[in-house]
C-alpha cells in the first residue's frame, strides 16, 4: 500500500508542477502588478494632445487599448464593410486602431492614404482595400516603421518600455500596446488580443519581439495625420 501511494505521489507531483507552470506561463494565476514609480522609472508623456481632450496621446493610446481589453471582444477574424468590426469582436490589430481612435486618429484612413501615396513600400499589397489593409499587422509594421520612433527590442531595458508604445511580435504575427503595469521584475505588461483570457498581461516573458515603436505626431507632417470623425 505504501509503495502504491508513493507511486501515485511520484505521478501527481510532476503533473501538479506542470499544471502550475502552464498556469503561470499563460498568466492564469492570481498576480500583483507594479508601476514605473516602483522601479524609479520616469513615465514618458507625449507633448501632443491630438484630440485636445486634456490627455496626452500616449495616455490616450493606453486608455483606448485598456478599454478594448476590459471590453474583452471575442476573437474573430472577418471582413467588415466599412472596415470596423463591432465592439464585441476583434483581433490584435483592432486593439491598435481603437487605441488610436481614443486619441482622435483615424488609423484606417492614415494607412490607406499611405498605401496610395507610397505603393512601393507596400509591394505585398496587390489589391488595395482600406476596409482591411489597416487590420493587417504587416501593413501596420510598414506604417509605423516610417512614421514612428523605432526603439529597442531588449525587454531588459526597462525604462525604454513606456505606456502607449506599439510592439510587433514574430514575423508580423501579432501586435499590441505597452501597458503602464509591470511585473515584479519591472517588465511591462502588454495589452493585446489573441483570444487569451487576460488581455492585459505579462506577455513579454513568452513573446518574440521584432519591433518596438513610439508614435510621436509632433515629428510627422500634418498631411499624414487624419482626424477621427464619428
Amino acid at each position: 500500500m505504501k509503495r502504491l501511494r508513493k507511486k501515485i505521489w511520484l505521478i501527481l507531483i510532476p503533473m501538479l508542477m506542470l499544471v502550475l507552470w502552464v498556469a503561470d506561463y499563460y498568466n492564469l494565476l492570481p498576480y500583483r502588478y507594479y508601476h514605473a514609480k516602483d522601479f524609479s522609472i520616469d513615465t514618458i508623456y507625449s507633448a501632443e494632445d491630438f484630440n485636445q481632450n486634456g490627455i496626452d496621446d500616449y495616455t490616450d493610446f493606453l486608455l483606448g487599448a485598456r478599454k478594448d481589453a476590459n471590453n474583452h471582444p471575442r476573437y474573430h477574424s472577418a471582413y467588415y464593410d466599412g472596415g470596423f468590426p463591432p465592439d464585441d469582436i476583434g483581433v490584435c490589430t483592432d486593439v491598435i486602431w481603437r487605441a488610436f481612435k481614443e486619441a482622435g486618429y483615424n488609423l484606417r484612413e492614415m494607412v490607406n492614404q499611405d498605401i496610395q501615396e507610397r505603393p512601393e513600400a507596400y509591394a505585398h499589397v496587390t489589391i488595395r482595400d482600406k476596409n482591411i489593409d489597416f487590420r493587417r499587422v504587416v501593413n501596420l509594421h510598414v506604417f509605423f516603421k516610417t512614421y514612428a520612433l523605432s526603439l529597442t527590442t531588449d525587454t531588459k531595458d526597462l525604462a525604454s518600455w513606456q505606456p502607449g508604445d506599439i510592439v510587433i511580435f514574430g514575423d508580423n504575427d501579432h501586435i499590441g500596446i505597452v501597458s503602464d503595469r509591470r511585473n515584479r521584475e519591472g517588465r511591462t505588461y502588454i495589452l493585446h488580443n489573441s483570444g487569451q483570457l487576460r488581455r492585459e498581461e505579462d506577455f513579454l516573458k513568452r513573446a518574440s519581439v521584432s519591433a518596438h515603436y513610439r508614435f510621436d505626431a509632433s515629428k510627422i507632417e500634418d498631411d499624414v495625420l487624419v482626424t477621427w470623425e464619428e
